[in-house]
């Protein structure tokens, strides 16, 4: 199993209308279809931080995601709301051992 933990850290004051933003994402059926998936928020450091955990069997599962759900017009839309509040993002591919 391998976990892709998208991290976001957001522009200042701008954690309420991203948290809005991901209710959409979650109640429209947008979010990526995987082993499992959960959404972290941390208040510490330089600026605040969503993470997104996500689950996959394979990495090939990964890219077939990204391939098909996030590449819809409808994402893509939201994706672009998204972005306006965030600084800079970062991302982790980690594989499960035990």
């Amino acid at each position: 199993m391998f976990i892709v933990r998208e991290i976001f850290h957001l522009k200042f004051g701008q954690f309420r209308p991203v948290k809005a933003l991901l209710e959409e994402m979650i109640q429209k059926g947008m979010s990526p279809k995987t082993t499992f998936n959960r959404i972290l928020s941390d208040f510490t450091g330089q600026s605040y931080r969503i993470i997104m955990e996500l689950g996959f069997d394979t990495l090939a599962d990964y890219e077939q995601e990204l391939g098909n759900e996030l590449a819809k017009p409808e994402f893509q839309d939201w994706y672009k709301k998204f972005i306006t509040h965030v600084d800079r993002g970062e991302r982790e591919i980690l594989k499960v051992i035990f």
